[in-house]
């Protein structure tokens, strides 16, 4: 009986290690999958985005998304709204400055019962109207400016309303700080002026004025609610012009995505010899 019919030889090195398997498959031992790419578990629905992988062809591979927006304390909001608003309603002191400054008073003539307009239809009325909706509606475009650029946190409802109450207040102010410029000085010259005097009287709008309804609720109209109206619109341009729907401050690009254009790929620099290697046969 020969060999082949025996059965496999126990001194054979190539049966001696038993049957034949195909663990050393390079196609297969890389985790199974064909190909040798290693088969990855799906990742859950919700959870985090992976970290960024190592670098491909020599460029990294970073997520560029915006940094979520961390969850805001109600009173620590309270407390920066009211703290802003308190700011830009005290602006308004240098506002009602300004005003004063420009705004011409109205010539009066002293009478026997009392001061008269120097003209019929003075045009020192228009003019002081005129310059406080100016600076007001230029006030209040900065006010939202600022407000949008320093509470970057703050962005969206909470800042729209921050920006118009304190530009309401610095209207007020304003108003009440230029129209006391002057005031003490125009009372003495109607008590004490002689008959056929000529005096200024400070200027003062009439275009707005300030009421209370119902004895305890303010009401603005008129100049006084310009300043509002300029922060409420640029602060509304601006987020309609945000780049994020959450209206979070930009980020700046830190690197490469998944969805950036190809790149040229750098030539790949020829591997070291392996120590105790062969030289090359040399010509």
């Amino acid at each position: 009986m020969t060999a082949a019919q025996d059965g496999p030889d126990p001194a054979d090195p190539r049966t001696a290690a038993g049957p034949a398997t195909d663990a050393g498959d390079p196609a297969t031992d890389a985790g199974g999958a064909p190909g040798g790419v290693p088969e990855q578990a799906p990742r859950p629905v919700g959870s985090a985005p992976e970290p960024p992988g190592p670098p491909v062809n020599g460029y990294p591979l970073v997520y560029d998304q915006p940094a979520p927006a961390r969850p805001r304390a109600p009173l620590r909001t309270l407390t920066v709204a009211v703290a802003t608003v308190l700011v830009l309603t005290l602006l308004g002191a240098p506002l009602g400055l300004a005003w004063r400054a420009v705004a011409p008073s109205v010539p009066v003539i002293q009478a026997d019962g009392g001061a008269v307009l120097a003209q019929p239809q003075p045009e020192e009325f228009v003019a002081a109207d005129g310059w406080f909706s100016l600076f007001g509606l230029v006030f209040g475009l900065l006010a939202a400016l600022v407000v949008w650029w320093v509470l970057r946190r703050y962005r969206g409802p909470v800042g729209m309303v921050v920006a118009a109450l304190g530009s309401i207040g610095a209207a007020v102010v304003a108003w009440q700080v230029g129209r006391h410029i002057g005031l003490g000085e125009y009372q003495r010259m109607l008590e004490t002026a002689a008959a056929g005097t000529s005096f200024g009287k400070p200027p003062d709008l009439r275009a707005g004025r300030f009421e209370w309804l119902f004895g305890f609720v303010p009401v603005l109209r008129g100049d006084l609610l310009l300043p509002a109206f300029g922060s409420v619109v640029m602060y509304t341009m601006l987020a309609g012009w945000s780049r994020y729907a959450g209206l979070g401050a930009e980020p700046e690009p830190v690197g490469l995505s998944w969805d950036s254009a190809a790149l040229p790929v750098p030539p790949a620099a020829p591997e070291p010899p392996a120590p105790g290697a062969a030289e090359p046969p040399r010509d």
